[in-house]
């Protein structure tokens, strides 16, 4: 069991790194990079890129639910104790709620920025890359962006709490 918990954290640890790292790549990289050349060229670019990481992102997502589970179960976190107003106010309680919550909130706003505004903000800058639907989607998919990769640093914080406590 302890082998399996160790292997289970470090897998979830990659898989966080790997998600997290790519935004943070594409956010600070990629990104003001591609504004300085052909806006076409770039959509296209940030188009195949943002397919491939979208795949990156949903397989590390599935990671992190599987060993997140196992490693609160590994814990002795059981579902109903989700329901138990003890556990739901200890430090560490309010740790694995911040956690989950925020990880809901990334996946849904992950799930909007991937299969909603991204590919409408794509087909709008492939048509006509100066319109005001195009740049407005493109406007609306970069701040889904953004938001997600503080929502990402934020439950890294609260991943590190969960092991450390809370610093206040």
């Amino acid at each position: 069991m302890e082998t399996a918990y160790i292997l289970s954290v470090w897998l979830h640890i990659l898989a966080a790194m790997v998600w997290v790292g790519g935004m943070l790549f594409l956010v600070l990289v990629v990104v003001p990079l591609l504004r300085r050349g052909d806006r076409a060229q770039a959509a296209a670019f940030l188009h195949a890129a943002g397919l491939r990481f979208r795949t990156v992102g949903w397989v590390s997502f599935g990671i992190l639910l599987v060993t997140g589970t196992w490693q609160l179960y590994g814990r002795g976190v059981r579902l109903g104790d989700l329901r138990d107003p003890d556990f739901l106010m200890s430090p560490f309680g309010r740790a694995v709620v911040w956690k989950l919550l925020l990880f809901a909130a990334i996946l849904a706003v992950s799930a909007w920025h991937d299969f909603v505004v991204g590919p409408r903000a794509t087909v709008a800058v492939q048509e006509s890359p100066d319109s005001p639907a195009a740049q407005s989607l493109r406007r609306q998919a970069s701040w889904l962006g953004r938001a997600n990769v503080l929502l990402a640093l934020w439950i890294v914080f609260v991943a590190v709490t969960l092991v450390r406590g809370w610093p206040w």
